[in-house]
């Protein structure tokens, strides 16, 4: 019978290794095994057991192997290897999910029918492989079982949440949200929960939670070859409840609170995850819809602001229809819309605001692109931290001010975005309009009043609290029918565009993005030549995230090159104003899986090619992912279309669209990672990197360096300066350096020898404040500045890293 048992063990075997056996077969094997005699279903166990003790197979193998054991010995106790089962059943906690055919959940239930309780962990898992089973019915139906704990366990806020059992009613409703949105039905339920547990405790309780989502993982899991970044996503199991708790935040009366919360939580389910894209649409599209359910000024801004900030395009297409709705309703466009909901965040004059705690005093300003608190005691005098009275007397009056201080921080990013967004969109106001909305406006008017306007043609600024023109004087026209414009350099005189950079430095106004100093792109005599594309930005090698990033957010629409056998469109941007679509052709760099790609496949690195304009209704271009020539997708009869003389497109568009391919270019490009100066995978793009890093500026690189040529000799390092072609020249005590103007990349004396600095999120480490720039957003500029200013004293640096290449 041993040796009949030996050869059964090793055919059923067979056939549960087989992926192509179907599961009808290997189930039918499997209850034929189970009903033989418990003698000879314990030697079947034995073989198992001893193959496994001989640790002759693989991995995967040898854990197939103690699931059989577990499944052939379905009900019989004191089965073998039990050290062996409780080390997977521990290795099954740390996965995010298995694949259903490997039967793991055959551990789980062999502990319940021990009469052990499982760890959450375990059930976690279960759950999570359960909703990715498709056809896996004994899998679903052995999980639903599992009620305990109502969540998965592994996320703060879904541990938090679980703390208090009063909440587990709550909970369990919010997992039954599976739909797109709250049925008629459902939302009755929901009410009827809310009134059993009060809507003020169930608001407070879930906007505390809603605060720690996205937290790190509280249980740690252990990402498997070609698995996205599981410990960065949401739980698939709790995301259901996310979207539950939104929708019944949606039900109570609109609160400040909620409405932050909402939005939070949006951002936070489509903040991008490694090999998987957002982390969750389907709960950002939950937090939209329950901000569009809501009334009250509040809702609008917070719909507002994510219209600036969402560029996931389900998401972003809710956000819009939900505008779109209020406009309508109010009988407005969707720009006034927006407009209207501009937040003053408690502020009660342009920029400024205080308030009251206790005896003590906090004066909230707005200082560049940040809001920042000055404190004072009762006795008016200037303290540098929060009273400790405030702290003791005050606590969530001063929560609530620390929560402001963080929504107009966001507030000033995305209108500034909004506002730099504005040039193509050919908007124009009514002079009190503008005035209203902009100029004088408790929030965006600290944005507007750094920037350039046109009152009637007249190019006009803000200085000393009056509305200027370049002369300095103040506007004093007529202004009752007057029709405000935002400036732009394209089609202005040189010498125009100049006297308004003096302006700026004069009133020393710092201005939110590049205004007088934006760069502008004029059609070149090679582009005259090429007639309908242009080559400018062709020919270099980005990073594909950071573009792909940097392209949503100036709104291009682009998909991530994946290294396969399939088809995408050029990276795109729609001009709807101007009836016309530009594209940048694009492709994957590399064909070695790992190497030149992410673990799931997505291309590391782009190499960039044409920019084209098209009719904004044109079919489509697309090319294979591993590169080649573009083709036009025609369908339904219809011609090809060409595109367009680059003659023929307006100058405006030509320069803005240009510009954002140049930012594509200087933030993406390997040649500025100061990293690769080897050249990446065996050196391939060694002469690129030091083309780019060291070569010839592109348009914004000679903005910079005109800009510098006026900042420089009023550092305090001026004397050790100077500005020649492309480099920036600073002479240490040490060694000259030379720093690229494009690239920020570094070259020393004697020979050139390359200085490898690597900037932070702030800056160089160590390096002092530059002071005063006409404008924010250009971050190698500060490198650049910032390196100066270190390597000028290159007898007190200090960092290692930097210290051991100056001694070579």
């Amino acid at each position: 019978m041993a040796q009949d048992a030996a050869v059964m063990a090793g055919r059923f075997l067979r056939t549960a290794l087989a992926r192509s056996t179907p599961n009808r077969v290997y189930q039918e094997q499997l209850d034929g095994l189970r009903r033989l005699p418990e003698r000879d279903r314990r030697l079947l166990l034995e073989e198992f057991a001893d193959r496994y003790r001989r640790q002759c197979d693989t991995e995967p193998v040898q854990a197939k192997l103690l699931t059989q054991i577990v499944l052939v010995g379905q009900g019989l106790d004191g089965l073998p290897l039990p050290d062996e089962r409780a080390a997977q059943l521990e290795r099954i906690a740390r996965t995010h999910c298995f694949w259903y055919a490997d039967r793991y959940e055959a551990f789980a239930q062999a502990e319940i029918a021990a009469g052990r309780t499982l760890a959450p962990a375990v059930i976690a898992a279960v759950r999570r492989s359960a909703m990715s089973a498709d056809g896996a019915s004994a899998l679903v139906e052995f999980a639903g079982r599992l009620r305990a704990p109502v969540l998965n366990a592994g996320e703060e806020w879904a541990e938090r949440a679980m703390a208090d059992e009063r909440w587990h009613e709550l909970l369990a409703y919010a997992l039954t949200a599976k739909a797109a949105k709250p049925s008629t039905a459902w939302e009755k339920g929901g009410r009827a929960v809310l009134d059993r547990l009060g809507g003020d405790a169930v608001r407070g309780a879930v906007v505390a939670w809603l605060a720690l989502v996205g937290r790190p993982r509280t249980i740690e899991l252990e990402r498997g070859p070609y698995e996205p970044d599981v410990n960065n996503a949401f739980d698939p199991f709790n995301a259901n409840a996310l979207r539950g708790l939104a929708w019944l935040l949606s039900f109570l009366p609109p609160h400040p609170d909620t409405v932050r919360a909402l939005g939070a939580l949006a951002q936070s389910a489509l903040r991008k995850v490694a090999g998987m894209g957002p982390r969750n649409p389907k709960v950002a599209n939950a937090a939209v819809n329950s901000l569009a359910r809501m009334e009250g000024d509040a809702a609008l801004v917070e719909l507002a602001r994510l219209g600036i900030r969402v560029t996931y395009r389900g998401t972003a297409k809710l956000v819009d229809a939900a505008l779109g709705a209020r406009a309508a309703a109010l009988g407005m466009s969707r720009e006034e819309i927006e407009e209207l909901a501009f937040p003053a965040h408690g502020l009660t004059e342009v920029g400024r605001a205080e308030f009251r705690l206790g005896e003590a005093a906090a004066l909230l300003e707005v200082r560049g692109s940040r809001a920042v608190i000055d404190w004072r005691s009762a006795a008016g005098k200037q303290v540098k931290s929060v009273p400790a009275a405030v702290r003791r007397d005050h606590s969530e009056e001063l929560k609530e001010l620390k929560a402001t201080v963080k929504d107009i921080d966001g507030s000033l990013s995305a209108q500034a975005e909004r506002l730099d967004g504005q040039f193509l969109a050919l908007r124009r106001w009514a002079y009190g309009h503008w005035r209203e909305r902009y100029l004088d406006h408790p929030l965006v008017g600290t944005l507007a009043r750094r920037l350039i306007w046109t009152v009637d043609g007249t190019a006009v600024g803000f200085a000393d609290g009056r509305v200027r023109t370049l002369t300095g004087a103040p506007l004093d026209q007529d202004t009752a029918n007057a029709t405000v414009e935002l400036w732009h350099p394209v089609g202005r005189e040189p010498a125009e565009v100049v006297a308004w950079r003096h302006w700026l430095e004069r009133y020393a106004v710092t201005q939110p993005f590049k205004q007088a100093h934006r760069e502008v792109y004029l059609l070149t005599d090679a582009e005259r030549n090429t007639g309908t594309y242009s080559n400018r930005f062709a020919a270099h090698v980005l990073r594909q995230h950071q573009f792909h990033a940097l392209a949503a957010a100036r709104g291009w629409r682009n998909e991530l090159r994946l290294c396969v056998d399939d088809g995408a469109p050029p990276a795109t941007r729609e001009l709807p104003h101007w009836g016309l679509r530009a594209e940048y052709w694009i492709e994957g760099d590399g064909q070695e899986y790992g190497v030149d790609t992410t673990e799931s496949g997505s291309y590391l690195r782009l190499r960039t090619d044409q920019v084209r304009f098209y009719p904004i209704d044109a079919p489509q271009n697309e090319a294979s992912t591993y590169g080649g020539d573009y083709a036009m997708r025609v369908r339904d009869g219809r011609d090809p279309v060409d595109p367009l003389p680059l003659t023929e497109v307006p100058a405006l568009v030509l320069s803005e669209v240009l510009r954002d391919v140049d930012l594509f270019v200087g933030v993406a490009s390997v040649g500025n990672d100061p990293t690769w100066s080897e050249g990446g995978p065996e050196g391939r793009l060694r002469a690129y990197w030091s083309s780019y890093g060291f070569g010839e500026l592109n348009q914004s690189a000679e903005t910079r360096r005109v800009l510098l040529e006026r900042l420089v000799p009023r550092l305090a390092i001026a004397d050790r300066c100077t500005v020649e072609g492309r480099f920036l020249h600073v002479r240490g005590e040490l060694r000259t350096y030379k720093i690229h103007l494009g690239s920020g990349n570094v070259l020393m004396t004697p020979n050139d020898q390359y200085l490898c600095i690597v900037p932070g999120a702030s800056g160089v480490s160590g390096a002092p404040e530059t002071g005063y720039l006409p404008f924010e957003g250009d971050r190698t500029l500060a490198v650049v500045l910032s390196k100066a200013v270190l390597l000028a004293k290159d007898t007190e640096i200090t960092d290692p890293t930097i210290t051991g290449q100056l001694r070579r």
